[in-house]
């Protein structure tokens, strides 16, 4: 979604740059994350290596912003509408997280730069994973993903943790009343988490992991989200308000464990 402002258009959507990221003309300013010369040499080497659905850096400011190609298309933000939670957009970012992780294995990761630990696999990896593909990180044009935007996040880990935090926002993994909430109604979460790990082409291997991995980084945002609140952030703090406290946290993590056999059995079936 855009504003206009008199800094240019206002792209709308996410928490961590909420009011801070503008479209002017082809490119997009934002502000620029610590290790953002890693991370832009990071996104031209996928370019090199042939995946070029996501923006490519043009330069970084003396203000400390930087400066990406706008990649133009349909953003979903919350609620989520019914086009973006169809089968066949599910299936498309399954297959456009695979063309990422094929790309981003040929690309080596800089040791010396400091990835951000704030939702990276606690296994670490040899290849950089994305961490935050929510449907506001993701562009869309006919109801296909065609782009993943908004790298602050990746930091090295495995490609079944990128898979399990995709599956988190975008199946998504939780309790029907947590859903409920942003979601259409009616989404049956072990049909999508199938539906994604097809698209992605996830061997079996794999698929008999997710359900843990899942686990493992519903924690880990949990996690993420404490550490937030109790700086004291607002955004957090509020969204944590509206959306149900720590309660809710505790009932989506009891449901994915409860749920672990049934989510296997159709990644298998």
């Amino acid at each position: 979604m855009l504003l206009m402002t008199a800094e240019g258009e206002a792209l709308v959507g996410g928490m961590a740059n909420a009011g801070a990221v503008f479209r002017r003309g082809e490119s997009v300013e934002r502000p620029a994350p610590r290790n953002a010369r890693a991370l832009h040499a990071y996104l031209r080497a996928l370019r090199v290596h042939g995946f070029d659905a996501a923006p490519a850096p043009v330069g970084l400011t003396a203000d400390g912003r930087e400066r990406l190609t706008f990649i133009p298309g349909d953003v979903a933000l919350p609620p989520f509408q019914d086009w973006a939670m169809g089968s066949s957009a599910l299936e498309s970012v399954g297959s456009l997280l695979r063309r990422l992780h094929e790309a981003g294995a040929a690309v080596a990761v800089d040791s010396r730069a400091e990835w951000p630990s704030d939702l990276a696999d606690p296994e670490g990896g040899t290849m950089l994973c994305h961490n935050d593909v929510c449907p506001e990180n993701v562009v869309f044009r006919d109801g296909r993903a065609v782009a993943l935007i908004d790298f602050d996040l990746a930091a090295p880990g495995r490609a079944l943790w990128d898979i399990a935090m995709t599956a988190r926002y975008w199946v998504p993994m939780l309790d029907p009343e947590s859903a409920a909430a942003l979601h259409p109604p009616g989404l049956d979460a072990a049909a999508r988490l199938r539906i994604l790990a097809d698209g992605y082409g996830l061997p079996a291997a794999g698929r008999a992991e997710l359900s843990g991995v899942i686990e493992q980084a519903t924690a880990v945002c949990r996690a993420f989200v404490a550490r937030r609140v109790a700086g004291g952030d607002s955004v957090y703090l509020q969204a944590l308000a509206e959306r149900g406290g720590w309660e809710r946290w505790d009932r989506v993590q009891t449901w994915l464990v409860d749920h672990r056999k049934s989510f296997t059995a159709a990644l298998l079936s």
